[in-house]
């Protein structure tokens, strides 16, 4: 099989993205078990035959530049493809399958991905799913750590998170509005409420996710950050905040959307607010998502719509979203 494309070489594309994984030629080198020079004049050739500056070098390293990030993302499809075909008709060894997620502490997220790796076909994968801080998950996502990440907007925090995600190179696509929820223990006097107000919350802990030094109340995982509370305790992981909800009878706010298999003891109540969540996914606006990333996103619209949930189409505007308000069945 000529292995050849425009000039361009399968294993050119192969050593780039290990070069865009390890953020360095020399660790790059050492993974592909070749000469960091020779690895360096390779990337030099790759970047004088397709004519754009892939690679940002400095002292620190190697970052991708604009044209780097959207050639990425051809370089991964192209290499897939090339082995897939080689496995299917050529009697190639199943290609190692891969995929990486960041999202915000959701167990809808984690149940998808639960589903993929299941349902991979390949015999080796390489998979990482990352629950961690709104600004970490832009940052996954502009650097290429994650394909993808999953994370929520409101009226409050829209023009701040558009305009960093304008700014990262990156693009907000929706899934669904949430109908917001209280989540308590099933042991919680409000786990037999048919709705909960902001007055049954005033004594009770409230539970949030740690935002780190980018704590602001427009990156908060929770809506109706602003709002004062007696007793506030920051987390850093769901386990975390699921046991103290068990413990200390504490609640958190999220989308209503909680899993029986992933967590037994948790439950969700509807809070009269008039608010509303909208939940999507970022991209780099110009890498198209591999085959895997899309299989991940089938598998969250599975998810979600088991719960009742009104998938939205990525043409919904803010009028149709409101119209299409999703009440899942807590």
């Amino acid at each position: 099989m000529a292995r050849r494309s425009n000039g361009v070489t399968l294993q050119q594309l192969s050593s780039f993205i290990e070069v865009a994984a390890e953020g360095s030629i020399s660790a790059a080198a050492d993974l592909l078990y070749v000469a960091q020079p020779t690895l360096s004049a390779a990337m030099k050739e790759l970047e004088a035959r397709v004519g754009r500056s892939l690679l940002v070098r400095s002292a620190r390293g190697v970052t991708l530049t604009a044209d780097g990030a959207e050639f990425l993302g051809y370089a991964r499809q192209v290499v897939e493809q090339v082995a897939l075909l080689e496995q299917r008709y050529l009697g190639g060894p199943p290609s190692r399958r891969l995929l990486g997620v960041s999202t915000q502490h959701y167990s809808f997220a984690v149940e998808a991905f639960v589903r993929v790796v299941r349902r991979s076909e390949g015999a080796e994968y390489e998979f990482s799913l990352r629950e961690t801080r709104t600004w970490d998950i832009i940052e996954d996502v502009r650097t290429l750590r994650s394909e993808l990440g999953i994370i929520y907007r409101n009226d409050f925090n829209r023009a701040v998170i558009d305009k960093l995600l304008r700014d990262s190179g990156l693009e907000f696509r929706p899934l669904f509005i949430a109908e917001p929820h209280v989540f308590v223990s099933r042991t919680n006097p409000l786990a037999t409420r048919e709705r909960a107000t902001l007055a049954d919350l005033a004594d009770l802990p409230r539970l949030t996710f740690d935002q780190g030094a980018n704590n602001s109340f427009y990156l908060a995982e929770e809506i109706l950050s602003t709002l004062s509370s007696a007793r506030e305790i920051r987390v850093s992981d769901r386990a975390t905040i699921f046991n103290l909800m068990i413990g200390l009878d504490g609640y958190t706010i999220s989308t209503g959307i909680v899993s029986d298999d992933l967590d037994p003891a948790i439950t969700a109540v509807p809070l009269d607010v008039d608010e509303e969540i909208e939940i999507g996914w970022i991209r780099h606006a110009a890498i198209p998502l591999t085959d895997l990333a899309q299989r991940y996103l089938d598998e969250v619209r599975a998810v979600v719509s088991e719960f009742g949930v009104t998938l939205l189409g990525e043409e919904h505007g803010p009028q149709q979203r409101s119209a299409a308000r999703a009440r899942s069945d807590g």
